[in-house]
């Protein structure tokens, strides 16, 4: 089985692929949708509090969409990061007190409800920043399973004793992976030495063409080991980096397998 989820962000959040791109996010995510109903793939979308407030004529259709899981991904995105940097250094956690964390969540959980009538039980923070507060403030306001961070040997949604499910990417990431927006080979190796930056799949980037190759092998490898996938796709970056042309290649393999909403992984 695999689970296909992706994030989505409010555009006043001006991040890098947002300055790139001659379209909005959320339009980027309506194209891509266009090619998951062809195909009739399902999606799980974490998406951010203000795209809610901010651009809901946009959202609506791809909420609203029986394909579409839905879930949350922090109201504000991590601003003003001047404050959860100080909260890094003072508190050790980035996503802010425990107050704090759990006001982000029930802002985010509803503005969901208050548009969509759905209630948000599935969630993925922004930049996968995970604190240690995080699985009792989640699971304190109703979610059930968190999907932060990258670890290859993941097989599905592990039980955690705070009351909650989590399942870590385990299949390699598009945008961290990726030469697109400002992503380029000289960018990626200043980034690289500046931060010394690596996930559990590596600290190499690639073209769009080679990484979709190294999706697929990973899902195929998943699948002979009965291992559930949980991959990222952003619409924005399938879009930046080659107008979704990997991405249809990618999808037209998931159509041919069974893709379920990460919900649906739960036991």
């Amino acid at each position: 089985m695999i689970c296909l989820t992706g994030d989505l962000h409010h555009m006043s959040l001006k991040t890098g692929n947002q300055k790139h791109s001659d379209i909005s996010e959320l339009r980027t995510a309506q194209l891509y949708l266009d090619l998951l109903r062809d195909a009739g793939v399902k999606v799980t979308f974490f998406v951010s509090g203000l795209c809610f407030v901010e651009e809901w004529e946009d959202l609506k259709p791809i909420v609203e969409d029986p394909l579409v899981e839905l879930g949350g991904h922090n109201y504000d995105c991590f601003k003003p990061e001047l404050w959860h940097r100080a909260c890094k250094k003072l508190l050790g956690s980035y996503n802010g007190p425990k107050w704090y964390q759990s006001l982000d969540a029930r802002r985010t959980i509803k503005a969901a409800r208050a548009h969509t009538g759905k209630t948000i039980t599935v969630w993925r923070n922004h930049m996968y920043m995970h604190g240690p507060n995080t699985e009792t403030v989640l699971a304190g306001n109703g979610v059930v399973l968190v999907s932060d961070g990258v670890r290859k040997d993941a097989v599905g949604p592990v039980r955690d004793p705070r009351g909650i499910w989590s399942f870590p990417i385990n299949v390699i990431p598009d945008h961290e992976h990726i030469y697109h927006a400002e992503r380029s080979v000289e960018w990626v190796a200043w980034w690289q030495k500046r931060y010394n930056w690596t996930d559990d799949f590596g600290p190499e980037s690639y073209p769009v063409s080679e990484w979709a190759d190294l999706v697929l092998a990973r899902l195929k490898e998943n699948e002979g080991r009965g291992v559930v996938s949980n991959v990222i796709i952003h619409p924005i970056t399938m879009y930046l980096a080659d107008r979704f042309e990997s991405a249809r290649r990618i999808i037209d393999y998931l159509a041919t397998r069974e893709c379920i909403h990460i919900s649906e992984a739960l036991p």
